[in-house]
């Protein structure tokens, strides 16, 4: 009898295997106690909606019968989004490293009802393919393993849980950076700007980007490299321009200007067809006028959902003459596509993702001037403070229309939402947009992200893992710190944000890709702190003094846009650095660790104050 147990679901991905034959169970201590009571393996097989390799591996072996009846008998069978679960795909994949070098998703593992893992991989074929076993040759292997050698077994998934227990565990002294009362030791600058020319070295002399097949957009790198070229690195600004460029006019930017995840060759051709919110979003932040102009329509055509919110992906395949079919829809002209059904959207809303975004679109209207891109980020905001946000606090990491998830927020969501919303602040002028982000960087600097039960018993929760295609919410975390320290004038938050990425940052000399927005914030905490706030009452020429500060930002450096008005209100929440700044309309204020110059009073006046300093 079939016990699929995912039909009720939030998750699409989980829904998508409700109909499987095989007897499905979500991530939780019933699933783990279950197989302790049965004596039997579990396996886990993690995904998300989108990934293309999870739909094979979906049609090959889970909808296989004879699959389905091994997995009933002899496993607990378990399905975990890896969207929605962050943290288990971490300390899953943690341990997938002691078996794989090629990891991805699909992910599949096998635990100990303790929920150790003693071996892993990833997709795995209906049938041998060369050296690769199929899958029902590894259900065999390990069934083998645990009846026959069950001993082995649960010695080597111990050692490995307590490797990464130790891992876990020197991490967070990392990001701790020693006492309490230390001072993190952050990498200098000098060795900061050292990274951009190794990085420059390892640059595709013929088609550009970074390595080769396949190819990442990284957008937390090359906002890495912006950050270096805002400090005056030449080198990083002809590499993120050159980069950005190629990105633009390849195959992985689609007709639309909806960026691809990757390129399956060196040449930027050939995409894996997916498209992600947080590529997109990262890229936005960055990217020239008419780029970010297609990637946040992008995001308001595609991804938008009624309530303004994003959701996280569109798929890879479509539906075309009754077959599934990867790319086919995206090779398509766009007036044709419209004839055809497009790829599904994973309706997903992710708190962490749409803080990204509203960063990126924030960050981006301001640069140009484009008032859609603010009201897209403004209506997002709206929408994820309204139905993921209680009194100030994350309390839901994942929503669809079908409900709200009960996985856990994370330091991504508290970090991210929390980074985002202070960059719609800046730029509309709401200060209940800031004060709710202090409240977040509050919990976050707290440690109010919860432990998984599952992983808590196991003693493997990794915490938050490097991030390479990503903005890290450590990271972002970390930001929104130094942020608000610029704020309020309260230093506590600025050494808790140098306390975050030390470690991450010298790390990050030499391992870059996974700790590049490290780097970034690191950059920012040693340079020279300059605040602008902008008080004008007329929108043209609010708008015109907020770009053109906007336009001389550089790490270290705060822009802040309000009417008198929200001055006052900005200074009655506690944000000192606004205090005062209601008498003059209009006025711009260039201060350098809060000591400023002479009011500016229009946009010339502002420009040779921010050219001099």
């Amino acid at each position: 009898m079939n016990d699929n147990r995912l039909g009720t679901a939030v998750s699409p991905y989980l829904r998508l295997h409700a109909d499987n034959p095989v007897d499905w169970r979500e991530w939780g201590t019933d699933a783990f106690a279950e197989a302790r009571e049965r004596d039997v393996p579990v396996l886990v097989s993690i995904g998300y909606a989108t990934c293309h390799w999870c739909h094979v591996m979906a049609r090959e072996s889970f909808a296989d019968p004879e699959i389905a009846e091994l997995l009933r008998r002899d496993f607990v069978a378990v399905k975990v989004d890896r969207e929605e679960r962050p943290d288990v795909d971490a300390s899953t994949m943690a341990a997938a490293a002691a078996f794989t070098e090629q990891l991805g998703w699909p992910l599949t593992a096998f635990m100990t009802p303790d929920a150790h893992v003693f071996f892993a991989g990833t997709y795995f074929p209906p049938s041998p393919v060369g050296q690769h076993p199929s899958f029902r040759q590894v259900l065999g292997a390990v069934l083998d393993a645990w009846r026959d050698r069950r001993t082995e077994v649960d010695a080597n998934a111990t050692a490995l849980a307590s490797a990464i227990r130790q891992g876990a565990s020197d991490a967070a002294a990392g990001d701790g950076d020693g006492d309490v009362g230390a001072e993190p030791r952050l990498p200098s600058v000098d060795a900061i700007h050292a990274v951009v020319e190794t990085l420059a070295r390892g640059e595709d002399p013929e088609y550009g980007g970074f390595g080769g097949a396949p190819k990442f957009p990284s957008a937390p790198l090359l906002e890495f490299l912006a950050d270096a070229a805002a400090d005056g690195s030449a080198t990083a600004g002809a590499l993120v321009e050159r980069t950005l460029g190629v990105i633009a006019r390849s195959d992985l930017t689609d007709a639309d200007g909806g960026v691809f995840r990757y390129a399956t060759q060196r040449d930027w051709g050939v995409p894996h067809y997916e498209r992600m919110l947080y590529d997109n979003a990262g890229l936005l932040a960055i990217a020239p006028r008419d780029q970010a102009r297609g990637i946040a329509e992008f995001l308001r055509d595609t991804l938008r959902g009624p309530d303004g919110a994003f959701s996280a992906a569109q798929d890879s395949e479509s539906t075309i003459d009754g077959r599934r079919v990867e790319g086919a829809w995206y090779r398509r002209p766009l007036a044709e596509r419209a004839t055809l059904d497009p790829p599904p959207i994973d309706d997903q809303v992710l708190t962490g993702w749409n803080g990204l975004a509203i960063r990126s679109l924030a960050i981006a209207g301001a640069r140009a001037g484009d008032a859609e891109m603010l009201a897209l980020a403004r209506n997002a905001a709206d929408a994820v403070l309204a139905a993921h946000v209680q009194d100030g606090h994350v309390v839901v990491r994942s929503s669809t229309p079908r409900g709200t998830s009960d996985a856990p927020p994370t330091v991504e969501d508290i970090g991210l939402l929390a980074e985002g919303l202070l960059e719609l602040a800046f730029v509309t002028g709401e200060p209940g947009y800031a004060t709710t982000a202090r409240s977040l960087v509050d919990d976050g600097l707290a440690g109010a992200a919860p432990v998984d039960a599952v992983l808590a018993a196991a003693g493997t929760a990794t915490g938050e893992q490097p991030q390479t295609a990503m903005r890290s919410g450590t990271v972002a975390l970390a930001n929104a710190a130094l942020l608000v320290a610029t704020l309020t004038g309260d230093t506590t938050y600025r050494t808790a944000a140098a306390r975050l990425v030390a470690d991450r940052a010298r790390t990050g000399l030499d391992r870059p890709l996974g700790h590049a927005d490290a780097l970034g914030v690191a950059l920012a905490l040693q340079r020279p702190s300059r605040e602008v706030v902008v008080v004008a009452s007329e929108p043209g020429l609010r708008a015109a003094m907020q770009q053109r500060a906007t336009a001389a930002r550089r790490p270290g450096t705060v822009v802040v846009v309000v009417t008198p008005d929200q001055a006052r209100a900005w200074a009655d929440a506690g944000f000192e650095l606004l205090a005062s700044r209601d008498g003059l309309d209009p006025a711009a204020y260039v201060c350098h660790d809060r000591v400023c110059a002479l009011p500016a009073r229009g946009v010339d006046e502002l420009t040779v104050q921010l050219t001099s300093a």
